[in-house]
């Protein structure tokens, strides 16, 4: 759990850091990146900022070049808009989640089609012995009451 002000400090970093993408950083490697998240550690010395890419494989290796190589751009300009003494260091981490979302759809969509097959073969289908297989105490017979 973190502190309010450590989580007001992740959201800022946050919106300079888009800020900053979008405006200041004309570089040709850096592709179609949108900040997801920024995680600040409790005492504000380490930032790590999760991106996400629109594109290929590529554009990934572009983009991941062309921010550590605005580091220190991005760091100043984080450091003179939170007014800081300790300006956190930035590391810039590619966030999965997309991909990791993607792939957990295809398993789903593929459990799908299966548990169909299933219920596709199962229509129709007789039980191989009795219905209901298990035992049950035995009711006694008229013969058995007579006697």
């Amino acid at each position: 759990m973190s502190s309010p002000r450590v989580r007001k400090i992740a959201d800022r970093i946050k919106v300079i850091v888009a800020e900053m993408l979008e405006r200041r950083i004309k570089d040709p490697r850096l592709g179609f990146v949108t900040v997801t998240d920024v995680r600040v550690s409790g005492d504000t010395q380490q930032a790590s900022v999760f991106y996400t890419v629109l594109g290929e494989q590529e554009d990934l290796a572009g983009t991941a070049a062309a921010l550590e190589s605005a580091k220190g751009l991005i760091r100043s300009e984080v450091g003179k808009q939170l007014g800081m003494r300790h300006v956190p260091t930035l590391e810039f981490i590619h966030d999965a989640l997309p991909e990791t979302a993607r792939h957990i759809d295809e398993v789903l969509a593929r459990a799908r089609e299966i548990d169909d097959q299933v219920s596709a073969t199962a229509t129709g289908a007789a039980y191989a012995g009795e219905a209901d297989p298990y035992r049950k105490p035995r009711e006694p017979d008229e013969a058995d009451e007579e006697e």
